[in-house]
């Protein structure tokens, strides 16, 4: 398994990553399409290595993106490929993401969690603290969680 920067040229790919990845959780296709926007990877969104790849041999498995500026920001994206759930990629991916954090001088960031998720977070350390209003979908709310980095 190897960590690498994401690149412009993979936007593309990242998108569709990231829509298997949220369909994995049996949303149905009107779900889907309302959140395609907001789940769409843009080739800027890889500038300044604030998108992390995981690929093993040759294959793209999962991928984080990081938004805002130091000292607080946001987990914007992590997806990981449906068949690999369950590998220790999401862990890998988390960690690598805190430490590029810090490095770039964050202290905090938050994370509009799917439901689904949640669990995952709250076990790498991120705690709720609140709700957020779903970027995608009317009238859904989000878990609000948060990561100290200090």
């Amino acid at each position: 398994m190897q960590l690498r920067p994401g690149r412009p040229e993979e936007a593309e790919a990242l998108t569709a990553l990231a829509l298997r990845s949220k369909a994995h959780w049996g949303y149905d296709e009107a779900f889907m399409a309302a959140c395609r926007d907001e789940l769409t990877v843009h080739p800027g969104d890889t500038a300044g290595g604030r998108t992390a790849v995981a690929e093993e041999d040759g294959r793209v498995l999962g991928f984080t993106t990081l938004s805002g500026e130091p000292p607080g920001g946001a987990l914007a994206m992590m997806f990981v490929e449906p068949d690999a759930i369950g590998r220790g990629l999401g862990r890998l991916l988390f960690e690598h993401t805190m430490t590029q954090a810090r490095r770039l001088g964050f202290v905090r960031l938050t994370i509009d969690a799917d439901p689904n998720a949640e669990p995952f977070y709250t076990a790498m350390g991120a705690v709720r603290i609140g709700t957020t209003p779903s970027g995608s979908v009317q009238d859904r709310e989000l878990p609000l969680l948060a990561v100290a980095l200090t």
